[in-house]
């Protein structure tokens, strides 16, 4: 799955193209470095988001394209 796309189907970012936009700009590193929006996620990569005041560090545990909004917080794993 693409990261853009997995950050909107996870409500991490609301929108797939601020996802894209923010992947653009280098504030998304998955395993330590900088990824386009069209990065290919897999399961048990670290992601890292940087957008705001705090950066979240997560793992993905589940890529599912059509996750409800109950079953979107079962797609990673929160890091600190």
């Amino acid at each position: 799955m693409r990261i853009d796309k997995f950050l909107k189907v996870s409500r991490i970012i609301k929108r797939r193209t601020v996802a894209a936009d923010a992947c653009d700009a280098g504030k998304i590193v998955v395993n330590g470095r900088s990824v386009k929006p069209a990065y290919t996620l897999k399961i048990g990569d670290v992601v890292e988001v940087k957008l705001g005041s705090q950066p979240i560090k997560f793992t993905v545990k589940s890529l599912n394209e059509k996750a409800s909004k109950e079953e979107s917080a079962g797609l990673y794993e929160i890091i600190n």
